[in-house]
Protein backbone atom coordinates (compact mmCIF):
# COMPACT_ATOMS: atom_id res chain seq x y z
CA UNK A 1 0.00 0.00 0.00
CA UNK A 2 2.85 2.35 0.79
CA UNK A 3 2.95 5.52 2.82
CA UNK A 4 0.42 8.06 1.51
CA UNK A 5 0.01 11.81 1.83
CA UNK A 6 -2.63 11.19 4.49
CA UNK A 7 -0.10 9.17 6.51
CA UNK A 8 2.48 11.95 6.29
CA UNK A 9 -0.10 14.46 7.51
CA UNK A 10 -1.06 12.21 10.42
CA UNK A 11 2.59 11.85 11.48
CA UNK A 12 3.22 15.59 11.18
CA UNK A 13 0.05 16.47 13.11
CA UNK A 14 0.86 14.00 15.87
CA UNK A 15 4.41 15.26 16.29
CA UNK A 16 3.18 18.84 16.57
CA UNK A 17 0.51 17.74 19.06
CA UNK A 18 3.15 16.02 21.21
CA UNK A 19 5.24 19.19 21.36
CA UNK A 20 2.16 21.30 22.18
CA UNK A 21 1.02 18.91 24.92
CA UNK A 22 4.46 18.83 26.51
CA UNK A 23 4.70 22.61 26.58
CA UNK A 24 1.12 23.04 27.85
CA UNK A 25 1.27 20.40 30.61
CA UNK A 26 4.77 21.45 31.61
CA UNK A 27 3.58 24.91 32.55
CA UNK A 28 6.04 27.53 33.73
CA UNK A 29 9.04 26.55 35.84
CA UNK A 30 10.54 28.87 38.44
CA UNK A 31 13.39 26.73 39.81
CA UNK A 32 15.62 23.77 39.07
CA UNK A 33 13.56 21.56 41.41
CA UNK A 34 10.41 22.57 39.53
CA UNK A 35 12.05 21.88 36.16
CA UNK A 36 13.45 18.46 37.11
CA UNK A 37 11.07 17.17 39.83
CA UNK A 38 7.72 18.83 39.16
CA UNK A 39 7.14 19.60 42.88
CA UNK A 40 5.21 16.37 43.53
CA UNK A 41 2.21 17.48 41.47
CA UNK A 42 1.94 14.45 39.18
CA UNK A 43 -0.46 11.55 39.97
CA UNK A 44 1.06 8.08 40.39
CA UNK A 45 -0.76 6.54 37.41
CA UNK A 46 0.69 9.14 35.04
CA UNK A 47 4.16 8.44 36.46
CA UNK A 48 3.49 4.71 36.02
CA UNK A 49 2.67 5.18 32.32
CA UNK A 50 5.67 7.48 31.96
CA UNK A 51 8.03 4.84 33.39
CA UNK A 52 6.75 2.27 30.91
CA UNK A 53 7.08 4.68 28.00
CA UNK A 54 10.57 5.78 29.07
CA UNK A 55 11.95 2.25 29.30
CA UNK A 56 10.12 1.07 26.19
CA UNK A 57 11.12 3.63 23.60
CA UNK A 58 11.26 2.26 20.08
CA UNK A 59 13.23 -0.79 21.18
CA UNK A 60 10.18 -2.74 22.28
CA UNK A 61 8.04 -1.50 19.43
CA UNK A 62 10.59 -2.33 16.73
CA UNK A 63 13.09 -4.84 18.03
CA UNK A 64 10.96 -7.18 20.17
CA UNK A 65 8.72 -8.24 17.23
CA UNK A 66 11.97 -8.83 15.33
CA UNK A 67 13.28 -11.04 18.14
CA UNK A 68 10.08 -13.14 18.06
CA UNK A 69 10.26 -13.29 14.25
CA UNK A 70 13.73 -14.83 14.46
CA UNK A 71 13.26 -16.95 17.61
CA UNK A 72 10.21 -17.51 19.86
CA UNK A 73 8.50 -16.19 23.01
CA UNK A 74 11.37 -16.97 25.43
CA UNK A 75 12.04 -13.24 25.86
CA UNK A 76 8.81 -13.08 27.88
CA UNK A 77 10.58 -14.86 30.76
CA UNK A 78 12.56 -11.69 31.43
CA UNK A 79 9.40 -9.74 32.20
CA UNK A 80 8.67 -11.92 35.24
CA UNK A 81 12.11 -10.94 36.53
CA UNK A 82 11.39 -7.30 35.66
CA UNK A 83 8.34 -7.33 37.94
CA UNK A 84 10.20 -9.05 40.80
CA UNK A 85 13.02 -6.52 40.50
CA UNK A 86 10.62 -3.59 40.81
CA UNK A 87 9.00 -5.10 43.87
CA UNK A 88 12.45 -5.44 45.45
CA UNK A 89 13.32 -1.80 44.62
CA UNK A 90 10.01 -0.63 46.08
CA UNK A 91 10.89 -2.02 49.50
CA UNK A 92 14.71 -1.89 49.54
CA UNK A 93 15.61 1.41 47.87
CA UNK A 94 12.53 3.62 47.56
CA UNK A 95 12.18 4.27 51.32
CA UNK A 96 15.69 5.78 51.32
CA UNK A 97 14.80 8.05 48.39
CA UNK A 98 11.80 9.51 50.18
CA UNK A 99 13.76 10.43 53.31
CA UNK A 100 14.72 14.10 53.29
CA UNK A 101 14.89 16.11 50.08
CA UNK A 102 16.75 13.95 47.59
CA UNK A 103 17.11 15.54 44.15
CA UNK A 104 18.73 12.62 42.29
CA UNK A 105 19.22 8.91 42.90
CA UNK A 106 22.86 9.55 43.68
CA UNK A 107 22.15 11.99 46.50
CA UNK A 108 21.42 8.90 48.61
CA UNK A 109 25.00 7.68 48.04
CA UNK A 110 26.32 10.99 49.37
CA UNK A 111 24.23 10.70 52.53
CA UNK A 112 25.46 7.14 53.07
CA UNK A 113 29.07 7.20 51.84
CA UNK A 114 30.08 10.74 50.90
CA UNK A 115 30.21 13.17 48.00
CA UNK A 116 32.91 11.28 46.05
CA UNK A 117 30.68 8.22 45.74
CA UNK A 118 27.75 10.36 44.61
CA UNK A 119 29.76 12.06 41.89
CA UNK A 120 31.40 8.87 40.68
CA UNK A 121 27.99 7.19 40.39
CA UNK A 122 26.64 10.22 38.54
CA UNK A 123 29.53 10.14 36.04
CA UNK A 124 28.95 6.43 35.45
CA UNK A 125 25.25 7.11 34.88
CA UNK A 126 25.99 9.86 32.36
CA UNK A 127 28.31 7.74 30.24
CA UNK A 128 25.97 4.74 30.37
CA UNK A 129 22.95 6.80 29.40
CA UNK A 130 24.79 8.48 26.51
CA UNK A 131 25.74 5.11 25.00
CA UNK A 132 22.50 3.22 25.69
CA UNK A 133 20.20 6.03 24.55
CA UNK A 134 22.35 6.63 21.50
CA UNK A 135 21.30 3.11 20.49
CA UNK A 136 17.66 3.91 21.29
CA UNK A 137 17.75 7.07 19.21
CA UNK A 138 19.19 5.12 16.29
CA UNK A 139 16.45 2.48 16.71
CA UNK A 140 13.79 5.15 16.41
CA UNK A 141 15.33 6.45 13.21
CA UNK A 142 14.74 3.07 11.52
CA UNK A 143 10.99 3.55 10.75
CA UNK A 144 11.46 7.24 9.98
CA UNK A 145 14.17 6.37 7.44
CA UNK A 146 11.94 3.75 5.80
CA UNK A 147 8.90 6.05 5.74
CA UNK A 148 10.54 9.21 4.42
CA UNK A 149 13.26 7.52 2.35
CA UNK A 150 15.94 9.63 4.02
CA UNK A 151 19.33 8.78 5.46
CA UNK A 152 19.76 7.79 9.12
CA UNK A 153 21.59 11.01 10.14
CA UNK A 154 18.69 13.14 8.89
CA UNK A 155 16.12 10.96 10.64
CA UNK A 156 18.09 11.11 13.90
CA UNK A 157 18.29 14.91 13.78
CA UNK A 158 14.55 15.30 13.17
CA UNK A 159 13.69 13.15 16.17
CA UNK A 160 16.20 14.86 18.44
CA UNK A 161 14.88 18.33 17.62
CA UNK A 162 11.25 17.36 18.26
CA UNK A 163 12.12 15.85 21.67
CA UNK A 164 14.26 18.85 22.56
CA UNK A 165 11.43 21.28 21.83
CA UNK A 166 9.08 20.14 24.61
CA UNK A 167 11.83 18.97 26.99
CA UNK A 168 13.53 22.39 26.91
CA UNK A 169 10.32 24.26 27.67
CA UNK A 170 8.06 21.83 29.56
CA UNK A 171 10.53 20.17 31.93
CA UNK A 172 9.75 16.90 33.66
CA UNK A 173 6.01 17.63 34.02
CA UNK A 174 5.69 18.01 30.28
CA UNK A 175 7.73 14.84 29.72
CA UNK A 176 5.61 12.70 32.06
CA UNK A 177 2.27 13.76 30.58
CA UNK A 178 3.50 13.30 27.01
CA UNK A 179 4.83 9.87 27.98
CA UNK A 180 1.45 8.84 29.37
CA UNK A 181 -0.23 9.67 26.05
CA UNK A 182 2.51 7.98 24.05
CA UNK A 183 2.18 4.68 25.90
CA UNK A 184 -1.52 4.50 25.09
CA UNK A 185 -0.88 5.37 21.44
CA UNK A 186 1.94 2.96 20.65
CA UNK A 187 0.44 0.03 22.58
CA UNK A 188 -2.93 0.64 20.95
CA UNK A 189 -1.19 0.86 17.59
CA UNK A 190 0.50 -2.51 18.04
CA UNK A 191 -2.83 -4.14 19.00
CA UNK A 192 -4.44 -2.54 15.95
CA UNK A 193 -1.69 -3.85 13.68
CA UNK A 194 -2.20 -7.35 15.11
CA UNK A 195 -5.95 -7.15 14.48
CA UNK A 196 -5.36 -6.03 10.88
CA UNK A 197 -2.96 -8.92 10.19
CA UNK A 198 -5.42 -11.45 11.58
CA UNK A 199 -8.33 -9.97 9.64
CA UNK A 200 -6.35 -9.97 6.38
CA UNK A 201 -5.76 -13.72 6.59
CA UNK A 202 -8.52 -15.88 5.17
CA UNK A 203 -8.30 -18.37 8.06
CA UNK A 204 -7.93 -15.77 10.81
CA UNK A 205 -5.78 -16.41 13.91
CA UNK A 206 -5.37 -20.15 13.29
CA UNK A 207 -4.24 -19.62 9.73
CA UNK A 208 -1.77 -16.81 10.30
CA UNK A 209 -0.14 -18.50 13.30
CA UNK A 210 0.18 -21.93 11.69
CA UNK A 211 3.67 -21.26 10.30
CA UNK A 212 4.88 -19.94 13.66
CA UNK A 213 3.38 -22.92 15.46
CA UNK A 214 5.03 -25.41 13.11
CA UNK A 215 8.37 -23.64 13.61
CA UNK A 216 8.04 -23.98 17.42
CA UNK A 217 7.80 -20.24 18.00
CA UNK A 218 5.11 -20.41 20.68
CA UNK A 219 7.50 -21.73 23.31
CA UNK A 220 7.60 -19.41 26.35
CA UNK A 221 9.56 -21.29 28.99
CA UNK A 222 13.00 -22.74 28.38
CA UNK A 223 13.81 -25.11 31.26
CA UNK A 224 17.09 -26.28 29.76
CA UNK A 225 20.26 -26.30 31.88
CA UNK A 226 22.50 -26.86 28.85
CA UNK A 227 24.87 -23.93 28.49
CA UNK A 228 23.00 -22.18 31.32
CA UNK A 229 25.39 -19.23 31.51
CA UNK A 230 25.69 -18.89 27.71
CA UNK A 231 21.99 -18.98 26.83
CA UNK A 232 20.24 -15.63 27.50
CA UNK A 233 16.65 -16.84 27.38
CA UNK A 234 16.45 -19.84 29.72
CA UNK A 235 13.92 -19.60 32.55
CA UNK A 236 16.59 -19.09 35.19
CA UNK A 237 18.64 -16.60 33.18
CA UNK A 238 15.48 -14.69 32.29
CA UNK A 239 13.99 -14.44 35.77
CA UNK A 240 17.23 -13.92 37.71
CA UNK A 241 18.84 -11.71 35.08
CA UNK A 242 15.65 -9.75 34.50
CA UNK A 243 15.21 -9.20 38.23
CA UNK A 244 18.67 -7.73 38.77
CA UNK A 245 18.56 -5.73 35.53
CA UNK A 246 15.24 -4.21 36.60
CA UNK A 247 16.54 -3.47 40.10
CA UNK A 248 19.46 -1.59 38.55
CA UNK A 249 17.52 0.25 35.86
CA UNK A 250 14.59 1.21 38.10
CA UNK A 251 16.40 1.67 41.38
CA UNK A 252 19.69 3.35 40.43
CA UNK A 253 19.17 4.95 37.02
CA UNK A 254 18.25 8.63 37.23
CA UNK A 255 16.10 8.27 34.08
CA UNK A 256 13.53 6.29 36.12
CA UNK A 257 14.26 7.55 39.64
CA UNK A 258 13.67 11.14 38.49
CA UNK A 259 10.11 10.15 37.57
CA UNK A 260 9.54 8.36 40.88
CA UNK A 261 10.66 11.44 42.79
CA UNK A 262 7.86 13.45 41.13
CA UNK A 263 5.22 11.44 43.03
CA UNK A 264 3.72 12.79 46.24
CA UNK A 265 4.68 9.98 48.63
CA UNK A 266 6.43 6.65 49.08
CA UNK A 267 3.13 4.79 48.71
CA UNK A 268 2.41 6.47 45.38
CA UNK A 269 5.96 5.82 44.20
CA UNK A 270 5.52 2.11 44.95
CA UNK A 271 2.22 1.97 43.09
CA UNK A 272 3.78 3.65 40.06
CA UNK A 273 6.81 1.33 40.04
CA UNK A 274 5.06 -2.01 40.63
CA UNK A 275 2.21 -1.04 38.31
CA UNK A 276 4.72 -0.37 35.54
CA UNK A 277 6.06 -3.93 35.95
CA UNK A 278 2.59 -5.41 35.43
CA UNK A 279 2.01 -3.27 32.34
CA UNK A 280 5.40 -4.26 30.91
CA UNK A 281 4.50 -7.96 31.04
CA UNK A 282 1.36 -7.28 29.02
CA UNK A 283 3.27 -5.01 26.66
CA UNK A 284 6.02 -7.52 25.94
CA UNK A 285 3.39 -10.20 25.31
CA UNK A 286 1.68 -7.94 22.77
CA UNK A 287 4.84 -7.10 20.84
CA UNK A 288 6.14 -10.68 20.85
CA UNK A 289 2.77 -11.82 19.52
CA UNK A 290 3.04 -9.21 16.77
CA UNK A 291 6.35 -10.82 15.80
CA UNK A 292 4.70 -14.24 15.49
CA UNK A 293 1.89 -12.79 13.40
CA UNK A 294 4.44 -11.14 11.13
CA UNK A 295 6.13 -14.52 10.69
CA UNK A 296 2.85 -15.95 9.48
CA UNK A 297 2.00 -12.89 7.39
CA UNK A 298 5.27 -13.18 5.48
CA UNK A 299 5.08 -17.01 5.35
CA UNK A 300 8.24 -17.48 7.36
CA UNK A 301 10.43 -15.63 4.86
CA UNK A 302 14.00 -14.91 5.92
CA UNK A 303 15.16 -11.36 6.55
CA UNK A 304 17.14 -11.31 3.32
CA UNK A 305 14.18 -12.69 1.36
CA UNK A 306 12.14 -9.73 2.59
CA UNK A 307 14.80 -7.39 1.20
CA UNK A 308 15.78 -6.21 4.67
CA UNK A 309 19.12 -6.02 6.42
CA UNK A 310 17.96 -6.60 10.02
CA UNK A 311 15.02 -8.10 11.93
CA UNK A 312 14.30 -4.69 13.46
CA UNK A 313 12.94 -3.58 10.07
CA UNK A 314 10.23 -6.27 9.74
CA UNK A 315 7.49 -4.51 11.72
CA UNK A 316 8.15 -1.08 10.16
CA UNK A 317 7.97 -2.76 6.74
CA UNK A 318 4.50 -4.12 7.51
CA UNK A 319 3.30 -0.80 8.94
CA UNK A 320 4.32 1.03 5.79
CA UNK A 321 3.24 -1.54 3.22
CA UNK A 322 0.47 -3.57 4.86
CA UNK A 323 -1.81 -1.11 6.65
CA UNK A 324 -4.59 1.10 5.24
CA UNK A 325 -3.94 4.80 4.61
CA UNK A 326 -4.07 6.92 7.73
CA UNK A 327 -3.75 3.94 10.07
CA UNK A 328 -0.13 3.29 9.14
CA UNK A 329 0.58 6.98 9.71
CA UNK A 330 -0.95 6.84 13.19
CA UNK A 331 1.05 3.74 14.16
CA UNK A 332 4.29 5.20 12.81
CA UNK A 333 3.51 8.34 14.80
CA UNK A 334 3.08 6.19 17.90
CA UNK A 335 6.39 4.47 17.12
CA UNK A 336 8.18 7.78 16.91
CA UNK A 337 6.44 9.12 19.98
CA UNK A 338 7.44 6.03 21.97
CA UNK A 339 11.06 6.75 21.25
CA UNK A 340 10.71 10.45 21.96
CA UNK A 341 9.72 9.57 25.52
CA UNK A 342 13.05 7.94 26.26
CA UNK A 343 14.98 10.59 24.37
CA UNK A 344 13.35 13.49 26.21
CA UNK A 345 13.64 11.71 29.55
CA UNK A 346 17.31 11.03 28.90
CA UNK A 347 18.03 14.68 28.15
CA UNK A 348 16.25 15.76 31.32
CA UNK A 349 17.75 13.12 33.62
CA UNK A 350 21.30 13.72 32.41
CA UNK A 351 20.86 17.48 32.78
CA UNK A 352 19.45 17.05 36.29
CA UNK A 353 22.35 14.80 37.27
CA UNK A 354 24.95 17.22 35.91
CA UNK A 355 23.58 20.34 37.55
CA UNK A 356 22.36 18.82 40.84
CA UNK A 357 25.24 16.41 41.44
CA UNK A 358 28.05 18.59 40.09
CA UNK A 359 27.46 22.14 38.92
CA UNK A 360 25.32 23.54 41.69
CA UNK A 361 27.24 21.96 44.62
CA UNK A 362 30.58 23.12 43.17
CA UNK A 363 29.80 26.46 41.50
CA UNK A 364 26.32 27.38 42.63
CA UNK A 365 26.60 28.54 46.23
CA UNK A 366 25.21 31.93 45.26
CA UNK A 367 23.43 30.84 42.09
CA UNK A 368 19.93 32.29 41.74
CA UNK A 369 17.00 30.04 40.80
CA UNK A 370 16.56 31.93 37.53
CA UNK A 371 20.17 31.47 36.45
CA UNK A 372 20.27 27.83 37.58
CA UNK A 373 17.14 27.15 35.52
CA UNK A 374 18.69 28.80 32.48
CA UNK A 375 21.86 26.74 32.84
CA UNK A 376 19.75 23.58 33.21
CA UNK A 377 18.15 24.28 29.85
CA UNK A 378 21.59 24.86 28.29
CA UNK A 379 22.65 21.45 29.59
CA UNK A 380 19.52 19.93 28.05
CA UNK A 381 20.53 21.26 24.62
CA UNK A 382 24.10 20.04 25.13
CA UNK A 383 22.99 16.49 25.93
CA UNK A 384 20.68 16.51 22.93
CA UNK A 385 23.72 17.10 20.73
CA UNK A 386 25.74 14.43 22.54
CA UNK A 387 22.97 11.83 22.07
CA UNK A 388 22.80 12.62 18.35
CA UNK A 389 26.53 12.01 18.06
CA UNK A 390 26.21 8.75 20.00
CA UNK A 391 23.40 7.55 17.71
CA UNK A 392 25.62 8.14 14.66
CA UNK A 393 28.16 5.68 16.10
CA UNK A 394 25.65 2.81 16.17
CA UNK A 395 24.23 3.14 12.66
CA UNK A 396 26.20 0.18 11.26
CA UNK A 397 25.65 -2.31 14.06
CA UNK A 398 24.36 -5.73 13.05
CA UNK A 399 23.07 -6.74 16.51
CA UNK A 400 19.41 -6.44 17.51
CA UNK A 401 19.20 -2.99 19.03
CA UNK A 402 17.27 -4.08 22.14
CA UNK A 403 20.00 -6.55 23.09
CA UNK A 404 22.72 -4.02 22.27
CA UNK A 405 21.19 -1.33 24.50
CA UNK A 406 20.72 -3.72 27.41
CA UNK A 407 24.27 -5.06 27.02
CA UNK A 408 25.69 -1.52 27.15
CA UNK A 409 23.78 -0.76 30.34
CA UNK A 410 25.04 -3.98 31.87
CA UNK A 411 28.64 -2.73 31.82
CA UNK A 412 27.83 -0.38 34.68
CA UNK A 413 24.47 -1.43 36.13
CA UNK A 414 26.05 -4.14 38.29
CA UNK A 415 28.45 -1.69 39.92
CA UNK A 416 25.71 0.88 40.46
CA UNK A 417 23.23 -1.55 42.00
CA UNK A 418 25.93 -3.26 44.07
CA UNK A 419 26.99 0.08 45.56
CA UNK A 420 23.40 1.01 46.43
CA UNK A 421 22.86 -2.39 48.07
CA UNK A 422 26.08 -1.94 50.05
CA UNK A 423 24.65 1.31 51.39
CA UNK A 424 21.24 -0.14 52.25
CA UNK A 425 22.01 -3.66 53.49
CA UNK A 426 25.46 -3.22 55.05
CA UNK A 427 26.27 -0.58 57.65
CA UNK A 428 30.03 -1.08 57.93
CA UNK A 429 31.51 -0.33 54.46
CA UNK A 430 33.12 3.12 54.18
CA UNK A 431 33.29 5.43 51.19
CA UNK A 432 36.65 3.91 50.18
CA UNK A 433 35.20 0.39 50.41
CA UNK A 434 32.19 1.37 48.31
CA UNK A 435 34.25 3.10 45.62
CA UNK A 436 36.67 0.17 45.40
CA UNK A 437 33.76 -2.25 45.08
CA UNK A 438 32.10 -0.02 42.47
CA UNK A 439 35.25 0.11 40.33
CA UNK A 440 35.82 -3.62 40.78
CA UNK A 441 32.28 -4.36 39.60
CA UNK A 442 32.80 -2.34 36.43
CA UNK A 443 36.23 -3.90 35.72
CA UNK A 444 34.85 -7.41 36.21
CA UNK A 445 32.06 -6.64 33.75
CA UNK A 446 34.47 -5.22 31.17
CA UNK A 447 36.37 -8.52 31.39
CA UNK A 448 33.26 -10.72 31.31
CA UNK A 449 31.69 -8.89 28.38
CA UNK A 450 34.92 -8.54 26.39
CA UNK A 451 35.69 -12.27 26.70
CA UNK A 452 32.00 -13.21 26.15
CA UNK A 453 32.08 -15.49 29.18
CA UNK A 454 28.30 -15.47 29.81
CA UNK A 455 25.06 -14.34 28.13
CA UNK A 456 24.03 -10.70 28.59
CA UNK A 457 21.19 -11.58 30.99
CA UNK A 458 23.77 -12.53 33.64
CA UNK A 459 25.83 -9.34 33.36
CA UNK A 460 24.14 -7.25 36.07
CA UNK A 461 24.10 -10.06 38.65
CA UNK A 462 27.81 -10.72 38.19
CA UNK A 463 28.60 -7.02 38.54
CA UNK A 464 26.51 -6.80 41.72
CA UNK A 465 28.22 -9.82 43.28
CA UNK A 466 31.70 -8.50 42.43
CA UNK A 467 30.90 -5.06 43.90
CA UNK A 468 29.44 -6.42 47.13
CA UNK A 469 32.19 -9.03 47.55
CA UNK A 470 35.00 -6.47 47.20
CA UNK A 471 33.23 -3.82 49.30
CA UNK A 472 32.42 -6.13 52.21
CA UNK A 473 35.82 -7.84 52.08
CA UNK A 474 37.69 -4.53 52.27
CA UNK A 475 35.41 -3.39 55.08
CA UNK A 476 36.19 -6.55 57.07
CA UNK A 477 39.91 -6.19 56.49
CA UNK A 478 39.93 -2.54 57.57
CA UNK A 479 38.05 -3.39 60.78
CA UNK A 480 40.55 -6.14 61.59
CA UNK A 481 43.47 -3.78 61.03
CA UNK A 482 42.00 -1.13 63.32
CA UNK A 483 40.85 -3.47 66.09
CA UNK A 484 43.05 -3.55 69.26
Amino acid sequence: MGFSTVDYLVVAAYMLAVVALGIWRGGKQHSVQDYFLGKGTIPWWAVCFSIVAAETSALTVISIPGVAYLTNLNFLQLTVGYLLGRIAVSFLLLPSYYKGELSTAYAFLESRFGVKTRRFASVVFLFTRIAADGVRLFATAIPLKLVMNIEYPTAILILALVALAYTYIGGVRGIVWVDALQMVIYLGGAITAAIVMISFHSEGWAGITQAASEAGKFGVFNLSFDGLLQQPYTLFAGIIGGCFLSMASHGTDQLIVQRLLTTKSLAEGRKALIGSGIIVIVQFAVFLTVGLLLYGYYNGASISELGLSRADEVFPKFIIEGLPQGLSGLIIAGLLAAALSTLSGSMSSMSSSLILDFYRPIFGANLSDERALRISRYFTVMFCGILVGSAFLFMNTGQAVVELALSIASFTYGGLLGTFLLGVLWKKPSQEDALAGFVAGILVMVTVISLKLVAWTWFTLIGVLATILVGTLLSSLSRKNTSP
